[in-house]
């Protein structure tokens, strides 16, 4: 059976992908891969604010807690996928990358990753 470490490293080893990262719901690091030069521990400590404001956006609308987020910037997109009441999962892909099926990948894969947690 795969571990979280394999998951992550599978993640990383795609296409335009600088970084794929594990973390608790408190932002702590559980395990990551990145590009030289980020800081994993402090992008995991950063993701947890950025769920509950989209956690409060779906409330407010109607559409019930934040399964995905995407962020896009200037210099790539960040993917952040809910794994679990207790993980998450961040994955940070260059600009210009094809994110569609990483993103089909990862819904349809959901399950089954938050198993390795």
């Amino acid at each position: 059976m795969a571990s979280i470490r394999d998951l992550v490293a599978a993640l990383r080893q795609r296409d335009g992908v600088d970084a794929a990262i594990v973390l608790g719901r408190d932002g702590l690091l559980i395990d990551s891969q990145t590009v030289p030069g980020l800081d994993a521990e402090d992008l995991a400590a950063r993701i947890p604010p950025i769920i509950g404001a989209a956690d409060e956006v779906g409330s407010a609308a109607r559409r019930g807690e934040a399964v995905t987020v995407i962020l896009e910037h200037r210099q790539g997109v960040a993917i952040v996928s809910v794994l679990n009441a207790e993980a998450v999962l961040l994955v940070l892909v260059q600009p210009g990358a094809q994110i569609g099926q990483l993103l089909y990948e990862l819904r349809r894969n959901r399950e089954h990753i938050a198993a390795l947690v």
